[in-house]
């Protein structure tokens, strides 16, 4: 059984097979239309979405599969009291994977602990976003052809932004990637994603409050919302 929990759970080689086989969906889709039959995704969400959770269950629905779930925690057993886990561990006799988005940072993991079937992080709290960030990396290949050689900027809450958090533990294992963080002083990235990112591997960042003044460095601008 397989989870993704983390981007880094996937390696660097298995990031490009992924891309290339969502390019080969988006040429090919017939080609695609079945090969989830008879297969069920749940969609446990566990804080309100729109675009995250119908994108879900738009793909399983194109790949011939089915959707069960619920869109928030209120519409669940948890609002009676039943745990996350016992809520995970039900669902998981009904389903042959599971989509979760939790408010809480390390929920997706601790569900993995005991569910039956595999788990994918749709969301955690302010910590990660994988599935998001293999959207984002396929976006950028299909606009620039490749995953390496550039600078990024990302602006924003850099704080609080799982997705942010998500796509620079991505990029930072890709050659020659420079990094730009723009933010107000309160919504940095935090240090431990610096840290484990950036610095540990010797990768060169830098920090402003000013977008207009490094705009003409960037190749990729990535926006998020406050």
């Amino acid at each position: 059984m397989r989870n993704l929990i983390d981007i880094t759970d996937l390696s660097v080689e298995e990031i490009d097979q992924l891309i290339a086989t969502a390019e080969d969906i988006i040429a090919n889709p017939a080609k695609y239309s079945r090969v989830c039959a008879g297969k069920q995704l749940a969609t446990l969400f566990f804080e309100p979405s729109t675009r995250t959770r119908l994108s879900f269950e738009s793909a399983m629905l194109s790949l011939g599969g089915s959707v069960l779930g619920f869109s928030e925690a209120g519409s669940s057993s948890t609002s009676k009291g039943e745990t996350v886990g016992d809520t995970v561990h039900t669902v998981s006799c009904y389903a042959d994977i599971i989509a979760m988005r939790h408010p809480k940072e390390g929920a997706p993991y601790a569900a993995a602990q005991v569910a039956e079937v595999p788990i994918i992080n749709a969301g955690d709290g302010g910590h990660n976003h994988p599935t998001q960030t293999l959207t984002d990396l396929l976006t950028i290949h299909r606009e620039k052809g490749r995953l390496d050689n550039f600078t990024v900027g990302f602006c924003g809450d850099l704080k609080f932004g799982r997705t942010v958090h998500s796509l620079v533990n991505a990029l930072s294992r890709y050659e020659n990637i420079n990094f730009v963080f723009i933010s107000p002083l309160e919504l940095k990235l935090p240090r431990y994603v610096k840290e484990e990112a950036l610095k540990k591997k010797g990768i060169p960042y830098a920090q402003t409050t000013d977008l207009e003044s490094v705009i003409p460095q960037l190749d990729i601008l990535y926006m998020t919302r406050v």
